[in-house]
């Protein structure tokens, strides 16, 4: 019964989507040509409520049916089992393909029921094509639940019990970083929303700046907290001791990252200058876009990756139509309707425009890179070519180099001023920053003199954006330059957006202190150890006192246990252990780290050494990563930046409500 609830919900969710996407719509048009609108736009609210209502019911159900393991549902049956902890039998609803599409639609069907609560200084049919356009997206999601990915189907006869869920799953992290990530990528659904009722407008200017920026900004903060989240699951489950592998799944949640990022910028150009309305208006579409790329790549079936769901092939083909119609439609429209888009705002190339253009410039580019090295094997594979491999190697050769200058570019650009500006003068307010970054580096080299050299370049790189940040900030409150009250006072007075700013700036470039430290410098001992055995690993020595069996609630594991000495000193134990579940008979490795500000000692078990004859005699790796940990610092640093500006009263009002309302279902100036 819960079953068949949750099934006829989605129906309706669906229907409503459809009311939803073509009536606000259409009574949009009709009173943007002065006619009456028969009532249609003022549907728009109660059937973006509706919707919502009925894919949470729908939520509900799935959740319920996992909990109490009903196994005649087929999703149920192939992802749980009765001895799951709890906590693995709710995150299970998402940990696959048909709950992570109730998940996502779920968030879409949320951020309509926002524009509806929180938009009230939009124009009235401004808001009605918004809502109108996340309709249209939510309803093609819905159909293809509804055709092709049921999460409410039936399995007769019932099995006894299901087959688990995947091992590499079971983990809190699959709790917590799924939902962020969904929430980061359908939040540019938003950001696309606006857009295309621009466009449909045709009209953009520094209201709709106004508008989008918070929508994005939330879009931003929640991926940028999923990406770091998913980072630091792969980090310490996976056993291999590292962040970034640039599997195409990573690459699908970096490509709309890097274009939302360069989204933010531009549309502060937009509201501050009346420049890059055009620009702006295609990053939005894109941002949108290539989440809906990532989307297809995950359950297309087209590549292998630890983070794809296996699907069949006619899921990926109505994906595959889906994102033409989106995308394809939306580019159509952009094509016809840009050039009306003429921006006001004249400016040098030395001025923060200028730089805000060029960071937009390096952004995409990387964007596109990515794309690139993700793509094109599966290119290559469909016009019938070799299989190649893209990997580490071809990433670090060409993002890297785009993200050098783009630091340069963040740490000078707060410095210029609007439409014309004086590069000599910004550089000379830059000169403690610089001579500060190059005795960390030096420092660096000091206490750490082995590694490439490329590893000292981007620690410069790092603390030049990090003193510069600080540079600027302290530059707004004229510290050292006049008196200290003054200065108080100016910072009281500052908008949280500077404060949030300042945060995002610092938050990354204590991201890539901490990836050069883990990548560059990172200190790796493979060994089959006895039990009193020690090896050396950077500044500390570790023993492996023994290991013993465990059991869990549906495993059984090896736990080693180290002990760890600093000077003679203990200072900690580490246990890591190497799991088999009892279902799946799959093998998972659960690695042990102990967190110090300088750096991450690392431990994993493997199994007995081949060539130990019953001796006692155990594989193991130990790595010392320095800096890890600063990588998730600025992670979290960088979210609270985010935060912090979406906090700005300046955002939380929005634009003020035009005086002389809708002219032709334009926004007013």
């Amino acid at each position: 019964m819960i079953a068949e609830l949750g099934h006829f919900s989605l129906v309706l969710a669906f229907v409503l989507a459809l009311v939803q996407g073509i009536l606000p719509l259409a009574g949009a048009h009709r009173q943007a040509m002065g006619r009456d609108d028969g009532g249609w736009i003022s549907l728009a609210g109660p059937a973006a409520l509706g919707q919502f209502m009925f894919i949470a019911l729908a939520f509900i159900a799935l959740t319920a049916l996992f909990v109490s393991t009903d196994f005649s549902v087929m999703v149920v049956a192939a992802n749980a089992n009765s001895a799951l902890p709890l906590i693995y039998k709710i995150s299970a609803v998402w940990g696959h393909h048909e709950g992570s599409m109730v998940l996502w639609v779920l968030i879409l069907a949320l951020f309509g029921l926002c524009v509806v609560l929180f938009g009230s200084n939009l124009p009235t049919i401004f808001r009605a094509r918004v809502l109108g356009i996340q309709g249209l997206i939510s309803s093609g999601f819905l159909f293809f639940m509804l055709l092709t990915s049921n999460p409410f189907a039936r399995l007769v006869p019932a099995p006894a019990d299901g087959r688990d869920l995947n091992p590499l799953l079971q983990d809190p992290g699959l709790a917590f970083h799924p939902p962020f990530l969904y929430v980061g990528y359908v939040g540019f659904s938003m950001a696309f929303s606006f857009a295309i009722a621009a466009l449909m407008e045709g009209r953009v200017d520094a209201a709709w700046a106004r508008w989008v920026r918070p929508w994005t900004l939330a879009a931003w903060c929640s991926l940028t907290l999923g990406i770091a989240m998913g980072s630091w699951w792969a980090y310490y489950e996976l056993g291999w001791g590292g962040f970034w592998f640039w599997d195409p799944v990573e690459n699908a949640s970096l490509i709309p990252w890097l274009v939302g990022t360069a989204l933010l910028h531009s549309a502060i150009v937009v509201e501050k200058r009346n420049a890059l309305k055009s620009w702006t208006v295609l990053l939005a579409i894109l941002a949108f876009s290539f989440s809906l790329i990532g989307t297809f790549l995950v359950r297309s079936g087209v590549l292998t990756s630890v983070h794809a769901f296996a699907t069949d092939p006619a899921r990926g083909v109505f994906i595959l139509i889906l994102l033409v119609a989106v995308i394809g439609g939306s580019l159509a429209l952009y094509a016809r309707r840009a050039p009306t888009l003429t921006g006001g705002g004249l400016f040098s190339p030395v001025s923060r425009e200028g730089t805000l253009l060029l960071n937009n410039l390096l952004l995409t580019a990387a964007a596109a890179t990515v794309l690139l090295g993700t793509l094109y094997p599966l290119f290559l594979d469909a016009v019938g070519g070799p299989k190649v491999s893209v990997g580490p190697p071809f990433f670090n050769a060409t993002f890297l180099p785009l993200m050098a200058p783009m630091v340069v570019v963040m740490a000078v650009g707060p410095f210029l001023s609007w439409k014309r500006s004086d590069l000599s003068g910004a550089f000379s307010k830059l000169y403690a920053a610089l001579g500060l970054a190059v005795l960390t580096t030096l420092a660096a080299w000091y206490f750490h003199r082995g590694g490439p050299v490329l590893a000292l370049v981007a620690l410069l790189a790092a603390a030049w954006l990090l003193f510069a940040t600080l540079a600027e900030f302290a530059d707004r409150l004229q510290l050292f330059r006049a008196p200290w009250q003054e200065s108080l006072e100016r910072a009281c007075k500052l908008p949280r957006a500077a404060y949030g700013m300042t945060l995002a700036h610092a938050g990354l470039a204590l991201v890539i202190a901490g990836a050069t430290g883990a990548s560059l410098w990172r200190e790796e001992h493979i060994q089959s150890s006895f039990p009193g055995n020690s090896v050396r690993v950077g500044a500390y020595e570790i023993t492996l006192e023994g290991v013993h069996q465990l059991e869990g609630p549906n495993y059984v594991a090896n736990q080693a246990q180290f002990t760890v000495h600093h000077d003679g000193r203990r200072v900690a134990f580490l246990k890591p252990e190497k799991r088999v579940y009892s279902v799946s008979a799959t093998p998972t490795t659960e690695a042990a780290i102990h967190t110090t500000w300088l750096g991450d000692l690392y431990a994993v078990i493997g199994g007995p050494a081949k060539d130990s004859d019953g001796g006692g005699s155990w594989i193991t790796r130990l790595f010392f990563t320095p800096l890890a940990v600063w990588m998730w610092i600025g992670s979290l640093v960088m979210v609270a930046g985010g935060l912090l500006s979406l906090s700005d009263r300046r955002l939380r009002v929005g634009a003020p409500r035009h005086r002389k309302g809708i002219n032709g279902g334009r926004v007013a100036a």
